[in-house]
């Protein structure tokens, strides 16, 4: 199972004592995926689905029905692309989210990874409304080994986006990375700062790649939904970055989130290592959780 072994140690083997497929087994099952954090609109749909299967198809046996069921979720999560667009010089991520769920620790992340891949990477730290925040991705930066483009805190966001577009397009940069605030003061002001960003990018790279990652931590469950309806509503997202995974055994907050936004997870962190944020595997996922 590789990356997902942490995974399987932690979440809950749906299957333990399986005889047969009976009504009795379909409500435990119901019950299970919600404790998961499917959802219950989530899990209600899955275990009908699979219920109609089971009985169409006749399956009787374990692997059948574990089958089964592993197929209904992972199509459940096939809502996009899974890997980052990074098709143009420079391309663009924008990581957006709450203070808290590793927004920052996760740019670091990325940047390493794609160094090791040979890009050219500029973390952009437009997250001027946290104190410390551009502080805290330097020391990513060097991590990684990455470059920044920074200014003074309380700085206006767009100028630094503007600086670090410019850098990379001067520097023959293959990726920026952008930190954005994970707070501000009501729902209209975030609106109008990422569409501001938006511009920005618009006016200064017209055609690049650009990814809009919602960074979610996995402990939070069903609130991290309620999260993620309220960026896809001023963002659009483009993909999740589900962190703190190998913290929780509520990891099936993915299938809700695919299912109930269709937004594809991209990313998945299943530790506090440089290198243990990961491209997510949806079959992989799946496996794993059932």
């Amino acid at each position: 199972m590789g990356f997902f072994d942490k995974l399987k140690k932690i979440t809950t083997n749906l299957f333990s004592g399986f005889t047969e497929a009976d009504e009795a087994f379909f409500e435990e099952l119901e019950e299970t995926l919600i404790l998961a954090d499917l959802g219950m609109d989530t899990a209600v749909e899955a275990v009908e689905e699979l219920r109609r299967r089971v009985r169409r198809e006749h399956l009787r046996d374990q692997e059948e029905v574990r089958g089964a069921l592993r197929d209904i979720l992972a199509e459940k999560m096939d809502v996009g692309e899974q890997g980052l667009d990074l098709s143009t010089t420079p391309s663009v991520i924008l990581f957006i989210g709450v203070n808290g769920v590793g927004k920052t620790t996760s740019i670091g992340k990325v940047g390493y990874q794609l160094r090791q891949e040979g890009k050219r990477v500029l973390l952009c730290a437009a997250d001027t409304f946290r104190a410390a925040a551009a502080d805290q991705l330097q020391i990513w930066a060097e991590r990684a080994g990455c470059e920044l483009v920074r200014q003074h805190e309380g700085a206006d966001p767009g100028a630094v986006l503007f600086d670090a577009l410019q850098a990379a397009k001067a520097r023959n940069v293959d990726v920026v990375l952008c930190d954005t605030a994970g707070r501000l003061h009501n729902k209209a002001n975030l609106m109008a700062e990422l569409a501001k960003l938006s511009k920005i990018i618009d006016r200064e790279c017209p055609g690049a790649a650009r990814e809009t990652l919602l960074v979610l931590d996995a402990t939070t469950g069903q609130n991290g939904l309620i999260q993620a309806r309220t960026f896809q509503e001023t963002a659009g997202l483009t993909g999740i970055v589900l962190t703190k995974l190998d913290g929780t055994a509520k990891g099936g907050i993915a299938v809700a989130i695919a299912r109930e936004l269709n937004v594809p997870v991209k990313l998945v962190g299943m530790g506090e290592g440089i290198d243990d944020l990961k491209p997510f595997d949806a079959r992989e996922y799946v496996e794993a959780i059932i």
